[in-house]
């Protein structure tokens, strides 16, 4: 009875995702090098990446998925949407994408994200396994708020990891109760000078004074930029500040930024970013881009041109793909768009495996999380596509999410499959 007792115990305690897959003669692109591994057999357990080999094996009792020689990759991730914050973006009751609140600069979008969402399944089946999930501006210029990452699993709870950065916003038009660009830069700087004095040691003579509430130095709190506290973890080194901007000089005012308060910085959009590619690149700054805009969508985006990213990459920034499709289909289309975006810049001088890690391993650097190759110990994110996973009109065939198969059929294809006989 003991050992009954013990067993059950041992089965309780195993995780949901502890099982064994093995894909088979997989074209596996690990992303450690420019060239996939050929009939390679990749082996899951526990949701994690055993191995890798060329010819190798499936291990007894292991669920078997054969590749049949098409190109197996990482779980693709868009580095900057809004899925699972807005389902209509027409209909109020379905959009929590900003924040109207004068109180609170941080909209910490964790606490909105809809795993339920129609948009989560139709991305999931393009490919999509995590995404970074950002604010809309609220009313505390220059801040969003706090951005988050999402993990497409199936299910309501989708969201990865809260809180991974502080979402910014400048440029022409952007803060209406701001009005020049040069005010909202003032702004920006003006928290984090606030913020870093407020983690500088008080001098002794302000000991009292703090001890009786005054609050820290800099002013009384009343007196505070509001946003001064939500970069505490960016100040710290802890967390990126993505500032979304796009014209040239925005983005040398943000690596000017990154250089003077020693902080990581990204930029989501940077149309104009490879007019200063080589500042970027000095100061560290990685870009995330959407490759598919041939044309401007405002005067800040004049400079828009489809071989920015392959020019960034070129000049040793780290590039990313998000936003990918424009304002609409960044999100409604945020897998497809990704792939599209990256199949482009290869169109456009970015070689393929750069264009791959642009959807993978580099979206994950950028804001801090790892990951997002096929390695012995990664997380098991993986998706077996029929064809390039950078031609639109190759699908997914299958996506494994944190070592589990997830559903890959979207709300569109069961309504196909319903009506196809429909006259």
């Amino acid at each position: 009875m003991k050992s009954l007792v013990s067993l059950l115990a041992i089965t309780m305690a195993t995780p949901a995702t502890a099982q064994s897959i093995a894909v088979t003669h997989a074209e596996a692109w690990t992303m450690e090098s420019d060239t996939p591994v050929r009939d390679a057999t990749i082996v899951i357990e526990n949701g994690r990446i055993l191995s890798v080999t060329a010819g190798g094996s499936a291990p007894a009792g292991a669920t078997v998925i054969d590749a049949r020689g098409k190109p197996v990759t990482p779980g693709f991730v868009n580095g900057a949407t809004q899925i699972g914050l807005v389902e209509i973006s027409g209909s109020p009751d379905t959009s929590d994408t900003g924040s109207t609140d004068d109180r609170n600069p941080g909209n910490d979008v964790s606490r909105a994200l809809n795993g339920n969402s129609t948009l989560v399944g139709l991305a999931r089946a393009d490919g999509l396994t995590r995404a970074l999930i950002f604010p809309s501006p609220s009313r505390h210029a220059p801040f969003s708020g706090e951005p988050a990452f999402a993990r497409l699993r199936d299910g309501v709870d989708i969201l990865d990891v809260a809180d991974v950065g502080v979402y910014a916003v400048i440029g022409g038009g952007a803060w209406d109760r701001l009005g020049s660009r040069g005010v909202q830069w003032t702004a920006l700087r003006k928290a984090l000078d606030e913020g870093r004095r407020a983690l500088a040691p008080p001098p002794p003579t302000d000991e009292k004074k703090r001890s009786k509430g005054d609050g820290p130095p800099g002013g009384p709190p009343g007196d505070r930029n509001p946003g001064a506290e939500m970069i505490r973890g960016v100040l710290l080194g802890e967390v990126p500040l993505a500032i979304q901007a796009h014209r040239e000089s925005d983005i040398r005012q943000a690596a000017a930024l990154a250089s003077d308060f020693g902080i990581k910085l990204i930029i989501v959009g940077g149309a104009d970013a490879w007019r200063a590619a080589d500042v970027l690149a000095a100061a560290k700054v990685a870009v995330i881009v959407d490759p598919s805009a041939n044309l401007p969508f405002n005067f800040d985006q004049l400079g828009t041109r489809q071989d920015n990213a392959a020019k960034l990459a070129k000049a040793g920034v780290r590039v990313a793909v998000g936003q990918a499709g424009g304002p609409i289909h960044a999100t409604y289309n945020a897998g497809m768009g990704l792939r599209e975006g990256a199949g482009l810049s290869v169109a456009n001088g970015m070689p393929y495996a750069d264009a791959l890690r642009m959807v993978t391993v580099n979206p994950l650097a950028i804001w801090g999380r790892g990951g997002g190759t096929l390695t012995p110990g990664a997380e098991a994110d993986l998706v077996v596509w029929d064809g390039d996973p950078l031609e639109p009109a190759s699908i997914a065939l299958h996506v494994i999410i944190e070592g589990r198969e997830a559903p890959n059929r979207s709300r569109q294809d069961m309504l196909a499959e319903r009506y196809k006989d429909a006259r």
